[in-house]
Parts: structure tokens; C-alpha cells; sequence
């Protein structure tokens, strides 16, 4: 079973960061993701992900957001979080958290075993450590 906790304030400033970059940049089939990261140092950094007529190649908010932090200096994070934009015709309350995708899983730990991600988890916004959504991580030190 996943091992989850409660979000708090900060948490629920990092959700309102994510929807904030996405109800300002969203186009309807270009950029319907918003996604936020809250550095150790308490920075907060958003961007939108890059859809791509082929879609393999299209790059997610939570990488966009990462890299614009580390393009800013700042290496090490707190908190990820990722929010889907409603349809065009739909309201901006009607934006939803959303899961890291499997790539994005292993993105965030690669740049931080430590990483908290917020997600809906039985009808609740929660967060757990990033390797909880990814148990038994390939990588190096594995030998």
C-alpha cells in the first residue's frame, strides 16, 4: 500500500502555482498541463508541458518545470506537483491533479530520491516520496 501523508498550505500554494502558469499559457492542443516545483530553498518554479504532433516527443510540465529551476540554479527539491486544465469550454476550478507519468517518475528521482509528489489517492489530494510511485528504480548503483 502506498504510504501517503496530508498536504498542507505550502501544498495547497504549489497546486494554485501549477493552475495559475496553466489558466495563463493553456491552448487547446498545444499546452493543457501546468506543473509546479517547490525547491528546498522554498522557490517555486512553473511551466507547461509541450504537446508535439508526434506525441513521443512532446516534453512534460514536471520536466519543463524542473528544468526551469535548474536553469534558475536551484538543484535540489521539496515538492512536485502537476494539474490537468479542464476542456476549453469548462472552468479553471475544474482543474484536476494528476499523477506523474511513469518517465516523469523517473526523472523526478533521478534528480532527487527525496522528492514529495502530490496526487489524488482515493478521492484525496495526498503526498508520498517519489520512489513510493516507483519501487524497484533501475539505475546505476544497481548492480
Amino acid at each position: 500500500m502506498l504510504k501517503v501523508r496530508p498536504i498542507d498550505d505550502k501544498d495547497m500554494e504549489l497546486i494554485k502555482a501549477a493552475e495559475d502558469v496553466i489558466e495563463k499559457n493553456y491552448r487547446y492542443g498545444r499546452h493543457h498541463i501546468g506543473a509546479a516545483v517547490r525547491t528546498t530553498s522554498g522557490t517555486i518554479y512553473s511551466a507547461v508541458h509541450l504537446e508535439a504532433n508526434v506525441g513521443r516527443i512532446a516534453v512534460c510540465g514536471e520536466a519543463m518545470a524542473l528544468g526551469k529551476s535548474i536553469s534558475e540554479g536551484e538543484h535540489e527539491f521539496d515538492t512536485i506537483v502537476a494539474v490537468a486544465h479542464p476542456h476549453p469550454d469548462e472552468d479553471i476550478e475544474n482543474c484536476w491533479v494528476v499523477a506523474p507519468c511513469g518517465m516523469c517518475r523517473e526523472l523526478i528521482s533521478d534528480y532527487g530520491k527525496e522528492v514529495d509528489v502530490i496526487l489524488s489517492y482515493r478521492g484525496e489530494l495526498v503526498k508520498c516520496n517519489v520512489m513510493e510511485l516507483l519501487p524497484e528504480k533501475y539505475g546505476s548503483e544497481l548492480k
